[in-house]
């Protein structure tokens, strides 16, 4: 486990799939309806707030739809994470889809070049790969302007893990 390697590790589920996993569940006619109720849990400002969200899903959709339940029930631990973070760092982990995308760039580079000499030319190639995300150099600014706001939270919020927080 992650948590064995690295032990400040903090294991999060991604919520969007909770989230699609949960209408997948359930009724495109209620889907309105359960949108408000599952924004009431992850929206939450505290894991208490949540609690008492997802006690309140339980009592409205547990006798239509126990999975659904059994689904948040059983993601709880990984869940609750999740709201001890800031807001911009909340926006930013939402969702693990950024960083699955970045690793499947990695896993075709790789996959192309078959073998790599040495460390150093694999460290290139994943280096060049992250570079060619942006060819047109254009989003530079656009992402600058909108991660500021996240490093900052992540300077605050694991000042004691991130190299240079004293800075920011």
């Amino acid at each position: 486990m992650v948590e064995q390697v690295w032990p400040q590790t903090i294991v999060q589920t991604c919520i969007i799939h909770l989230i699609r996993n949960s209408f997948r569940l359930t009724s495109r006619k209620y889907a309105d309806e359960l949108k408000r109720d599952l924004k009431a849990i992850y929206s939450a400002p505290t894991a208490d707030a949540a609690e008492v969200a997802l006690d309140e899903l339980d009592d409205k959709w547990s006798e239509t739809y126990p999975a659904l339940i059994r689904l948040w029930r059983k993601a709880w631990t990984e869940f609750v994470p999740f709201l001890d973070y800031d807001i911009e760092i909340r926006r930013m982990i939402c969702s693990t889809n950024a960083i699955e995308s970045l690793n499947a760039r990695y896993r075709r580079a790789v996959r192309a070049r078959g073998h790599f000499p040495t460390e150093q030319a694999a460290m290139k190639c994943l280096y060049l790969v992250t570079r060619s995300l942006d060819p047109t150099g254009t989003g530079a600014a656009r992402w600058a302007v909108r991660w500021k706001p996240v490093i900052n939270a992540f300077a605050v919020t694991f000042g004691d893990r991130w190299p240079g927080a004293e800075t920011y």
